[in-house]
C-alpha cells in the first residue's frame, strides 16, 4: 500500500519519502536536509504533509524547518526529545498511534542511541522505520543509553514478523558486516550475505532496506544472547 523512496543525502544518510496512494498523503522520515527531499517529492507530484522524526540528531532533523516552510507539513517526533527538536508539533511515545492517510503506525520506544529514540511500525504493511537503532548487521552507538537498553531494543524488534521490512537511516552495511564476520566467524549465513553486500557496493547499489529475518540470522547485536555480550560487541565495533 505504501510507496517508499530512498533519498541518499550527506555522506551516507538515507531519508525515506513515504507515499500513501489512497489519501495522497506523503511523509518524510528523518530529513537530514530539505532540498533533495523537496525535489524528489515535486518530481513525483507528491505533496509532503508530514515529517516523522525518530530522534533529535541534526542529520535526522536538519531539514525539518525548511520542509515545513515550503509545504506547511505537520511534524511528529519523540515526546522525550521535545526540548531538542524545536520544530515538533505532535509528541509521541510507545503505545501511541500515528496515521498517514489510511494507514496507521504504532510507536516503539527504542532508547540507547539517544535517550528518547523511537521507531515507527506499520504492522499491516510489515514495515518499520528504525532510525539509528537497528542497522543492517549493526546497531546504533550508545551515545545516551546503555547496552542493556539496546539489548531490550533488539529483543523488541526481533519479535516483529520476519518478513517485516526494516528501513534504517544509514548505509553502514559493509563496515558492519566486516565487524560481524569477526564477531561470528563461523556464521555461514553471514558469509553468504557479505558476498552479496560487497557485490552490491562495488556497483554503487544500496543495501537497505533489510528484513527482521535477515538481521536475526546475521546481525551480531540482534543475535547477542545477553546484554553483556552486546556490550562487548558494541565496544569492539566502536574500536574496529
Amino acid at each position: 500500500m505504501l510507496e517508499i523512496i530512498r533519498i541518499p543525502v550527506l555522506s551516507d544518510n538515507y531519508v525515506w519519502l513515504v507515499h500513501e496512494p489512497a489519501s495522497k498523503e506523503t511523509m518524510v522520515v528523518d530529513p537530514a536536509v530539505a532540498e533533495p527531499v523537496l525535489a524528489e517529492a515535486e518530481k513525483r507530484g507528491w505533496n509532503i504533509t508530514q515529517i516523522w522524526n525518530t530522534h533529535w540528531h541534526p542529520d535526522h532533523t536538519g531539514g525539518n524547518a525548511e520542509i515545513k516552510q515550503a509545504t506547511g507539513c505537520h511534524i511528529v517526533g519523540p515526546q522525550a526529545e521535545k526540548d531538542r527538536i524545536p520544530t515538533l508539533e505532535t509528541l509521541v511515545k510507545e503505545g501511541d498511534l500515528v496515521r498517514l492517510g489510511n494507514v496507521i503506525a504504532d510507536v516503539i520506544d527504542v532508547p540507547a542511541h539517544t535517550a528518547g529514540h523511537i521507531a515507527f511500525h506499520f504492522s499491516d504493511e510489515k514495515t518499520v522505520f528504525v532510525g539509528d537503532t537497528l542497522f543492517a548487521m549493526g546497531c546504533g552507538r550508545l551515545f545516551e543509553g546503555t547496552a542493556a537498553q539496546m539489548f531490550d531494543n533488539m529483543r523488541k524488534l526481533s519479535k516483529l514478523p520476519g518478513d517485516t521490512m526494516v528501513y534504517c537511516a544509514h548505509e553502514y552495511t559493509q563496515s558492519n558486516g566486516e565487524y560481524a564476520l569477526v564477531a561470528e566467524p563461523d556464521n555461514e549465513a553471514l558469509k553468504k550475505r557479505m558476498e552479496a553486500v560487497l557485490a552490491a557496493r562495488a556497483k554503487g547499489e544500496a543495501t537497505v532496506p533489510t528484513t527482521i529475518a535477515l538481521e536475526a540470522a546475521t546481525n551480531p547485536f540482534m543475535r547477542a544472547a545477553t546484554a553483556e555480550i552486546l556490550a562487548e560487541r558494541r565496544i569492539a565495533k566502536d574500536a574496529f
